[in-house]
């Protein structure tokens, strides 16, 4: 349709009139201005215990109830319009996507007391969601697959029951792959990372600093030597997880359980603590990372975000 100069003046005048805007082919929408939704490799803590109040936890839980969510965004015209979580309790040949309008709980701890084996938390899953991760795993090469029928695991619900207790915002859960290959969960972070840019952040939930429970209920992690050496292991992690340039980040990851204090951090065989971490670091993309440590059981456990 075209209009008459005459008609087109008209119309000029009347959007002034009502303060209406006028648009060209160069407006430029929120949505390419918005800054990315973060992404949070977070902590989360030991099974229930977060959620019971146990005294070791209390620097976790407050991180978990107050930092976390500020990063985030919550209550905040840029809280996310859902979240993407890769857990470490869920391995899988090929990563697996939860594609369910929702799920029920996986209980998947042992002792703790009844109440814990009731806990809810109601937030609903997102198909639509699911199929985005589901096209951008599958464009990076790694063969993904839907899974509409597992229950979110506690890497998902205990942090979440912490982090946002209304449950309102979607959710997603990604396993990990059982190659526990560094390289392939790299690509995978970088895989997901356009997600960010229509609002939807990525959480990775594991224990990325330390993940030995015979040395953190043995009482050995008081030893000097061992404190040491974690101390060296953290602060190479931190260094490297948090470097600007995502390619050279990659690059140092891929050889982690070479680097002092590795094997007492994640011993062999329990690296699925430390891949979310990795996903994570991935999706961060080009561009500074940062960190913040809590005290959890006398180990220092860190938080890394990119944002």
């Amino acid at each position: 349709m075209q209009f008459s100069n005459r008609t087109s003046a008209a119309l000029l005048s009347a959007a002034k009139l009502f303060q209406l805007p006028t648009f060209s082919l160069n407006h430029t929408s929120a949505s390419t201005t918005m800054s990315p939704a973060p992404v949070i490799a977070v902590c989360h803590g030991g099974g229930p215990m977060p959620v019971m109040n146990d005294p070791g936890h209390a620097a976790l839980i407050k991180s978990m109830e107050t930092k976390v969510p500020s990063l985030l965004g919550l209550g905040t015209d840029s809280a996310p319009r859902a979240i993407v979580l890769i857990t470490a309790h869920w391995r899988e040949r090929r990563p697996t996507i939860s594609n369910g309008k929702s799920h029920k709980l996986y209980y998947d701890y042992g002792g703790f007391p009844p109440e814990t084996y009731k806990l809810k938390y109601d937030a609903p899953g997102s198909p639509e969601v699911a199929s985005e991760v589901y096209g951008l795993l599958e464009k990076a090469g790694l063969n993904p697959k839907m899974d509409g029928e597992r229950g979110w695991d506690h890497g998902v619900f205990i942090p979440m029951l912490l982090i946002n207790p209304k449950a309102d915002i979607p959710i997603v859960q990604v396993s990990i792959m059982s190659s526990d290959s560094p390289e392939q969960h790299y690509a995978m972070g970088r895989a997901l990372a356009p997600l960010r840019d229509s609002g939807i952040a990525i959480i990775g939930s594991g224990m990325p600093t330390f993940h030995n429970l015979r040395l953190m209920f043995s009482g050995a992690a008081n030893d000097a030597g061992f404190q040491r050496r974690n101390k060296e292991w953290s602060d190479r992690l931190t260094a490297t997880v948090t470097k600007e340039d995502a390619v050279e980040r990659g690059k140092l990851l891929e050889s982690w359980r070479d680097w002092m204090g590795a094997e007492e951090a994640h011993p062999r065989g329990g690296e699925e603590h430390f891949l979310p971490l990795v996903v994570s670091a991935g999706a961060g993309g080009q561009g500074k990372g940062e960190g913040y440590g809590d005290d959890l059981m006398g180990t220092k456990h860190y938080t890394y975000y990119w944002k």
